[in-house]
């Protein structure tokens, strides 16, 4: 988890009073402790606490870079799972805690939309985005786009043994070895399960066809782990040697030397559209508004894309100032065609069905 809302993990350290009676900022204080009486004295800073899917990585950048240019404001950050986020914002409705609700798949927005629970905001950099990323009534922006992809530990797999597509993942060799994050806590896995449904409903008109695939693949799964730092672990210890994750925290495993090599889906994989949003009643709603206007700026898209591993929504960044993987990334990926909507209206009873009748019903677990 990063830095705790509220919990001083984050808070700068104050400094103690003088003598008895007198004011930090009247009395002779050494130097060292006349700068900290003086810190004392000024302006306190204005926190903007973030709830977040993005992990520490994207997370502490963006801490270092939004306080170095907005020295009066304090981003504090919590991560967690993105339903998770919508789960948090939802139960906190009449008593909101979070300004800015950062990452997720927008059909989660789409979703608290409709449930009244985001206030509306234009971001400065709205206008440089596709409109498909586009909330309605503007509340909620898409700021970065995020394939899923099929991962294996490339110490125990050799890259032309991998699974290239979905169906390869099936195959007998990866039985008992899969890994799978707990889809009921995360956005990417619930985008990917909807896209076996809703390719279920386009080929045969009936959601059973895709439940049949789940099925399949959870008799392959080993275990469902409990949040992404588990799965990449147990990835790493060789526990399991393919998995199904989002590209962003692969390539920050890749980047730290850790042995986990991804292929893009051949028939075609989700791209979800990773939003942002003012949750309503947000308690520092300017704070959270300068927040929301500096993630999508060129400086921020290109940080979060050279060194946390982010596919930037905006459309005017040009393609030679992106790092090679965004462009191998760019002429390898065949986009799924997802209806969102639908998954947005439709998903939580899928994962529900799912959850009662298809998880741990394989002979893949232990």
């Amino acid at each position: 988890m990063g830095n705790r809302a509220g919990t001083g993990g984050h808070r700068r350290a104050r400094a103690g009073g003088g003598g008895r009676g007198a004011s930090p900022c009247s009395v002779l204080l050494a130097p060292c402790a006349l700068l900290l009486a003086l810190a004392a004295c000024g302006p306190s800073r204005t926190p903007v606490v973030v709830y977040s899917p993005h992990g520490r990585a994207l997370l502490s950048l963006a801490e270092s870079t939004f306080e170095a240019q907005h020295p009066n404001l304090d981003m504090q950050w919590l991560d967690m799972g993105s339903q998770d986020a919508l789960d948090r914002v939802r139960s906190e409705r009449a008593n909101p805690q979070a300004d800015v609700w950062w990452g997720g798949p927008s059909s989660l927005f789409a979703r608290a939309a409709a449930e009244s629970l985001l206030q509306a905001y234009r971001p400065t950099w709205a206008d440089k985005t596709p409109a498909r990323g586009h909330g309605p009534d503007d509340l909620y922006f898409a700021v970065y786009e995020t394939p899923a992809v099929i991962a294996y530990n490339s110490d125990a797999v050799p890259a032309d043994s991998a699974p290239k597509d979905w169906e390869d993942v099936l195959a007998p060799k990866w039985k008992g070895k899969v890994l799978i994050r707990n889809p009921i806590a995360s956005g990417t896995m619930r985008a990917i399960w909807g896209m076996m449904i809703e390719r279920s409903l386009r080929q045969t008109g009936d959601t059973a066809a895709g439940f049949a695939w789940l099925r399949r693949l959870d008799a392959q799964t080993r275990e469902y782990t409990l949040n992404p730092a588990l799965l990449l672990q147990k990835m790493v210890r060789q526990d399991g040697l393919v998995t199904l994750w989002d590209l962003p925290d692969i390539l920050v495993a890749q980047s730290q030397k850790q042995p986990i090599g991804f292929t893009l889906p051949t028939s075609g994989t989700p791209v979800i559209e990773d939003a942002i949003a003012i949750p309503k009643g947000a308690p520092h709603p300017e704070a959270a508004r300068e927040f929301e206007n500096f993630v999508g700026t060129l400086q921020m898209q290109l940080l979060a894309t050279r060194r946390a591993f982010r596919l930037p929504v905006r459309t005017d960044i040009p393609p030679d100032s992106l790092p090679p993987w965004a462009r191998r990334v760019d002429s390898e990926m065949v986009v799924e065609p997802m209806d969102w909507t639908m998954l947005q209206k439709d998903g939580a009873q899928w994962m529900a069905y799912w959850d009662r009748t298809v998880r741990g019903k394989g002979a893949g677990h232990r």
